[in-house]
């Protein structure tokens, strides 16, 4: 792909891996140019559990992306999720030596590295450490600390951890589909991105992705991610209880809850009944869509509390902690009749469904800003994102050598401080020996 602005997702999903083609416009808007779908054989919430079927998978997708475009995939940002993610809070400090200097991006890329330190359980690898707030001698609450004075830097992180392995798979599917890995991110905040606003992030909500395999959930507040959590169930656990509760074969399960299907059972009356084709020359089954509800019903209210356990955890009931922006549904099982209501019946927040099309160009059709979208265009942006920040720097290097070179000898004798390295994120850091270790590992 030789123009820098095009961007790819690729969200492997338990029902399907989607790739998607974007670019920024003038507006700075993102224009979709190409998708492909395909039907996720190989993953099982959200975890590869059959690399064959998976690289397959991700091949057809990237072909329908790049035939619908008209251009050549090489580099895709992916999503990483799954229920082996758990996240965890953790307070640390460093001392400096010279209290006379200011805090610098050295000294928070040496916190940062010193969280990286901790020991986690065996087979587990720290993916995200996102700093909370500062404190600096005591004082607390402060959002960014460079630029001050102090001794003894102190942050509390918000640390996601994930399976080494599952990672690993992942890595080894794009590599073996014949596409390289440019970034990881995590798919609650790629989700996060594509649908949410800054004025939500800042006032405080929780967002609920609801896909096949896994529910994920993430929690901002004061514009920061507060909380991250993936509940191990989804639509998919819908579509099975329908399949068991009906007596029926999946793919009528998965459409009878596509087309008839509703979280809320007081809105169906006794005598609407569906006919269901039956097997290779039995009787039609008749189903009555109160009993297909209560079904649906009775699941949707558990991944409901699951999500809702977790937003208690995160401690939304005390003042400095209230999401004030409620809760955004968003992923392919947010487009459940009637869940919006009994999503607001349970927690008694307000809530909205979420569309991917914050940050999607007007002329958008109505497919790209489907809720089951959300990772993918979030994905895209990333990306784009990524691109624009190196853009930046390497403009920034260009500037700092041409003045270096302008500056003229009397002036060079004074000896210069160095500016500050510029502090890449770790996961960006961690991607790059993520690659290195699948380079070596053929």
């Amino acid at each position: 792909m030789e123009n820098e602005n095009i961007a790819v997702g690729l969200d492997i999903g338990t029902t399907k891996i989607v790739a998607m083609i974007g670019r920024k416009n003038e507006y700075g808007k993102v224009e979709i140019l190409g998708i492909g779908r395909s039907k996720s054989l190989g993953v099982h919430r959200g975890v590869v559990n059959n690399i064959t079927q998976t690289i397959q998978s991700i091949q057809q997708a990237v072909q329908d992306a790049e035939t619908a475009s008209g251009m050549k995939i090489d580099n895709v940002m992916v999503g990483i999720a799954g229920q082996h993610i758990r996240s965890l809070q953790h307070s640390d400090y460093i001392t400096r030596s010279d209290s006379d200097e200011v805090i610098d991006e050295a000294d928070i890329e040496r916190l940062c590295n010193q969280v990286h330190k901790l020991v986690m359980l065996p087979g587990e690898e720290i993916i995200h450490v996102l700093p909370q707030d500062f404190k600096v001698d005591g004082q607390a609450e402060i959002k960014e600390p460079i630029g001050m004075y102090g001794g003894r830097l102190e942050a509390n992180f918000h640390v996601v951890v994930g399976q080494v392995s599952s990672i690993r798979n992942v890595g080894r599917c794009i590599k073996s589909a014949g596409l390289n890995l440019s970034a990881i991110t995590l798919e609650p905040l790629a989700s996060a991105n594509a649908v949410l606003s800054t004025e939500e992030k800042e006032a405080g909500v929780a967002l609920i992705d609801i896909g096949g395999g896994t529910t994920d959930l993430a929690i901002f507040k004061d514009g920061i991610i507060r909380h991250t959590a993936v509940i191990p169930f989804g639509g998919g656990v819908i579509t099975e209880d329908i399949k068991e509760g009906c007596s029926i074969i999946e793919k009528q399960a998965e459409l009878l809850k596509i087309k008839f299907g509703s979280a809320w059972p007081g809105e169906n009356k006794e005598n609407e009944i569906v006919s269901i084709p039956g097997l290779r020359g039995r009787e039609p089954k008749e189903i009555t869509l109160k009993n297909l509800s209560k079904i649906i019903h009775a699941r949707t209210v558990e991944i409901i509390e699951q999500a809702y356990l977790e937003i208690k955890n995160y401690g939304h009931e005390e003042q400095k902690k209230k999401l004030i922006a409620g809760i955004v549904l968003t992923g392919g099982g947010a487009q459940l009749q009637h869940l919006k209501q009994l999503v607001e019946y349970i927690t008694g927040m307000d809530t909205r469904i979420g569309y991917p099309n914050e940050h999607l160009a007007g002329g958008s059709d109505d497919e790209t800003t489907s809720p089951t979208y959300a990772t993918a265009v979030g994905l895209v942006l990333s990306s784009l994102n990524n691109q624009e920040k190196a853009k930046q720097k390497r403009q920034e290097k260009v500037e700092a050598v041409e003045n270096q070179e302008t500056t003229r000898p009397e002036e060079k004798e004074e000896p210069k401080k160095e500016p500050p390295k510029e502090r890449r994120r770790f996961f960006d850091k961690w991607a790059e020996k993520f690659k290195d270790f699948l380079d070596n590992a053929e």
